[in-house]
C-alpha cells in the first residue's frame, strides 16, 4: 500500500515539534485528566453498581429508531431532563456527536450561526457541517457579539461554552443571553466542563445563573466530571423530536447500551451529593490562583488552570521537567493553540492535595 502521501503533513507536525502520540498510563500525580470529582479515580461508580453491574446489557443491538430503544434509557432520559430543568432530554453517545448533531441538523441554508472564537472543535466541526452562514466572536467579547448579531438573519443561533477548556474561564452567559433575547437568538450553551463541579449540585452555570429557560439547547457530556461516557442535549420537547427526525449522528448511530446508561444514572445519584470534594476542589483553585510562579497564569476560578509557556519546544521542556518529578502536567501545543500562546494545562481534582498542588507551584 502506497501511503508516502501522508509523510508530508507528518513531517510538518513534526518540525513544528507538535506531533503526537498516544501514551499509556503511568504513576504520576494526575495534574492532567477530566476526572474532577475524582469519580473515576475513586472506582465510584463501580463501587455503587456492585455486583448489579454484570445484569446490565453491554451491547444494545441498533440505532434508538431500531433496535436500540429500551425502558432504561428513556427513564434516564427523564431524569436527566428533570435534574436539569428542561422539558426534554436526548440521549447521545459523546459529546462530540451531540454537538456536531444538534448544529449540523438545526440551522438550515440561509440563517445564521454566531460562535465563540474559541469554542470546542466539535462545535465546530458540527457548524462546518451546517448549511447555515457562520461568524465568530472574539472570545467573550460582548461587543464584538452584538455587531454580528445586528447583520445577522434568518434564524439566529449563538454558540458559546459555559467553562472553556483550554482557558479555564467562564462566558459572560447573563449579558449574552440578554443579548440573544434583544435580537431574537436562539442561545446554545455547551456545559462539557461545567457539569459536575459548576452549581451547589453541579448543575452546570446555565442553572446556576437560572438561565435555563432562555436556552434554546443546552449540552451538557459525561466524559469530564460525570466519570463515564455519552452526553444529552436539553430543550423542548419539539426540539427533542426534531433532533429524533432529523439528527444524523443519532439516527445512524448504534444507541448507547444498558451498562452505559446505567453508569451515566449511578453518576447522577453520586456528584450532586459531592459537596465536599468540590470544597475541597475551591481550596486548591484559591491556592494556585494566590501562588506566585514564574510564568504568566491565567485567571480562572474552575479546575482548568493555564500557565503561558511561549513556544513548543519551551512549554514541552517545562512540562516534561515537571513529569521528571512525579507530577503529570501535559503541554497544550500550537496548532491546537495559537501560536505564541502555548501552555501548560494543569487540572485540579477533588483527590489532589495541598502538598501534591505545592509541589507542582515549586516546580514552577
Amino acid at each position: 500500500m502506497n501511503d508516502s502521501f501522508l509523510l508530508k503533513k507528518l513531517n510538518e507536525r513534526q518540525q513544528q515539534n507538535a506531533f503526537r502520540r498516544l501514551q499509556l498510563p503511568n504513576d504520576r500525580t494526575d495534574f492532567c485528566s477530566n476526572d474532577y470529582l475524582g469519580i473515576v479515580h475513586n472506582g465510584l461508580i463501580e463501587k455503587k453498581l456492585g455486583e448489579t453491574a454484570h445484569t446490565w446489557k453491554h451491547g444494545s443491538t441498533g440505532s434508538r429508531l431500531l433496535a436500540g430503544n429500551y425502558k432504561l434509557v428513556e427513564e434516564t432520559e427523564e431524569m436527566l431532563a428533570a435534574f436539569h430543568a428542561a422539558e426534554a432530554a436526548l440521549l447521545f453517545n459523546s459529546g462530540y456527536d451531540a454537538n456536531l448533531g444538534l448544529l449540523s441538523c438545526v440551522p438550515q441554508r440561509g440563517d445564521t450561526i454566531i460562535y465563540d472564537y474559541l469554542s470546542h472543535a466539535s462545535l465546530r466541526d458540527g457548524i462546518r457541517l451546517s448549511f447555515a452562514q457562520s461568524f465568530s466572536f472574539r472570545h467573550n467579547d460582548l461587543e464584538d457579539l452584538e455587531k454580528r448579531l445586528q447583520a445577522a438573519t434568518g434564524e439566529i443561533f449563538v454558540v458559546t461554552e459555559s467553562v472553556f477548556s483550554m482557558d479555564g474561564d467562564k462566558a459572560p452567559l447573563t449579558a449574552i443571553s440578554a443579548l440573544c433575547e434583544q435580537y431574537g437568538a436562539h442561545l446554545i450553551v455547551d456545559e462539557a466542563h461545567a457539569t459536575g463541579v459548576v452549581g451547589g449540585q453541579g448543575e452546570g452555570l446555565v442553572q446556576q445563573l437560572n438561565l435555563q429557560a432562555a436556552c434554546f439547547a443546552r449540552i451538557h457530556t459525561f466524559g469530564k466530571a460525570v466519570g463515564c461516557h455519552g452526553a444529552i442535549v436539553l430543550g423542548s420537547g419539539r426540539l427533542r423530536n426534531y433532533l429524533i427526525n432529523f439528527c444524523r449522528s443519532f439516527i445512524y448511530s448504534t444507541a448507547l447500551p444498558e451498562a452505559s446508561v446505567a453508569a451515566i444514572r449511578c453518576a447522577y445519584e453520586l456528584f450532586p451529593q459531592m459537596h465536599a470534594e468540590r470544597a475541597h476542589l475551591q481550596q486548591l483553585i484559591n491556592t494556585f490562583q494566590q501562588a506566585n510562579i514564574n510564568c504568566k497564569k491565567l485567571v480562572s476560578d474552575t479546575p482548568v488552570q493555564i500557565v503561558i509557556i511561549p513556544g513548543n519546544d519551551q512549554v514541552k521542556k517545562v512540562a516534561g521537567d515537571l513529569q521528571t518529578a512525579g507530577l503529570d502536567v501535559r503541554a497544550i501545543l500550537y496548532p491546537t493553540v495559537p501560536a505564541g500562546k502555548e501552555r501548560l494545562r494543569i487540572v485540579l481534582h477533588a483527590f489532589n492535595t495541598l502538598t501534591e498542588l505545592q509541589g507542582v507551584i515549586s516546580c514552577l
